[in-house]
């Protein structure tokens, strides 16, 4: 099960590292022009830097904590904060009728979960 949560954890950094890079270096006017990122239009550029930049910081968490053995209880806290983020997606994409996006985020959302389950719980560092 260890082995199983790193692969999780690994797959949820990865994607979150990439999605956190992306909002933090790119502007909004290039993030809008991507018809994945049209919910941008909806937000300031400051909130979208912040999403970003906790995202990156949610992906850290997820590994590094774990990894260095230093503070383990961050990995299940980065893996809630992220689940929290992904329902924040979910009602911005529920709004915004983008019915395909609520599914890719309903299935990120439950990894976090599992990760953040199972890291407080029974398979904690």
């Amino acid at each position: 099960m260890n082995v199983f949560l790193w692969i999780v954890a690994g797959v949820l950094a990865a994607f979150f590292l990439a999605a956190g890079l992306t909002k933090l270096s790119q502007s909004k006017a290039k993030l809008g022009e991507n018809p994945q990122m049209a919910w941008t239009k909806d937000f300031s550029a400051g909130t979208i830097k912040l999403i970003g930049g906790a995202e990156l910081l949610g992906a850290l968490g997820l590994i590094l904590p774990g990894a260095f053995d230093i503070a383990p209880v961050l990995v299940p806290l980065a893996a809630s904060g992220l689940a929290i983020i992904m329902i924040g997606a979910i009602i911005t994409h529920a709004r915004r009728k983008e019915y395909p996006q609520i599914g890719i985020n309903t299935a990120i959302l439950i990894l976090a979960l599992v990760v953040a389950i199972f890291r407080f719980g029974p398979n904690s560092f």
